[in-house]
């Protein structure tokens, strides 16, 4: 499709992913300071409560297990989970994410809880509410302006992992991937999946990015798409796969990659056409579509697959939604709850 051909939402999203890299580069490099705070108030909580919506929770998905590695007990919990049945907020570090900093939930926690001296903002707006309510690690580039999350979810995961070099993981390969990305072929998958109903993701340790690419699938196709970490998806809802129901699945070089393999091989038993974002360096499961990446793990694998995976997200929904990337029953920002 040309580019004047191609819907205007979607020329948005191709303008915020250009940039993605390098202005998650900067957002690792100018966080230092304020990530070494956050790291010295888990360094003496040891519990991390993550907060967001949309986008934002599945970042904080994706980076649960990696804080938890570590020695923290971190959940990542909804705010519109926490605002109506509160997990206890005394004794945690907090770390609030919002990309605006404007969303409805966020601004009535800050609202009815005022925050702790343990809160923290994760935000790409210096000057949101969130940014004004708590300290805050703000990521370059400013406010994401094309719908369905991209440049954010990259921005959001580079200031993670400033946080976590912070306490002491080290960040060598999740920068190699920032800087040296690989350029994939989705051709492939995006045929596998031309005669899908709808698109179901799962992982394991991976699962944040998988819930990210599902909620992405669904704004952009407008199909109903959505995620089940592995096990869950193992636990009855196998039933629903069959040739019409794609199946994405994230495969990282971790002690979790049998247990994708063996899903693989049963989704392609059950007559799913299967993509795979493989990272684990293992042999590719015989009837799926592959894509291969070097071994990888945790956010170098989720920095070297997150990109390749949102452009399968957009072409597919360019094939399936008029005029993708322009919403019409949702807004950018959601101000209402």
């Amino acid at each position: 499709m040309s580019n004047d051909n191609r819907p205007t939402g979607l020329q948005a999203i191709d303008r915020e992913m250009a940039r993605q890299h390098a202005d998650a580069l900067t957002s690792y490099a100018d966080n230092h300071a304020m990530a070494a705070r956050v790291a010295a108030s888990l360094t003496a909580t040891k519990k991390l409560l993550l907060l967001g919506m949309g986008g934002s929770h599945a970042v904080s998905r994706a980076v649960e297990p990696l804080y938890r590695s570590l020695g923290i007990e971190a959940i990542a919990v909804t705010l519109s989970e926490q605002l109506g049945q509160p997990l206890s907020i005394e004794g945690r570090t907090i770390i609030v994410t919002s990309q605006s900093g404007e969303s409805a939930e966020v601004l009535r926690w800050f609202s009815e809880t005022g925050g702790t001296p343990d809160t923290f903002g994760l935000t790409l707006e210096a000057g949101s509410s969130l940014a004004k309510a708590a300290p805050s690690l703000v990521g370059a580039g400013g406010t994401e302006l094309a719908f369905a999350a991209t440049r954010s979810l990259t921005v959001s995961f580079a200031l993670h992992l400033a946080i976590l070099a912070a306490l002491g993981a080290d960040p060598s390969a999740a920068l190699v991937a920032l800087h040296a990305p690989e350029a994939n072929d989705i051709e492939p998958a995006l045929a596998a999946f031309a005669d899908v109903a709808t698109v179901v993701t799962s992982g394991r340790r991976l699962q944040g990015l998988a819930e990210a690419l599902a909620l992405g699938l669904t704004e952009l196709s407008r199909l109903p798409c959505f995620s089940l970490e592995g096990g869950q998806l193992r636990h009855g809802p196998m039933e629903m796969l069959g040739p019409k129901i794609g199946v994405v699945l994230f495969r990282g070089s971790d002690a979790t990659a049998p247990l994708v393999t063996v899903m693989a091989a049963s989704a392609v038993e059950a007559g799913a056409p299967v993509v795979v974002f493989d990272c684990s360096g293992e042999t590719p499961v015989a009837g799926t579509t592959t894509i291969r990446f070097k071994p990888a793990s945790d956010l170098a694998a989720i920095f070297a697959m997150l990109p390749v995976a949102q452009r399968l997200m957009i072409a597919f929904a360019a094939t399936r939604a008029e005029n993708a990337g322009t919403p019409v029953r949702s807004t950018k920002i959601t101000r209402s709850e």
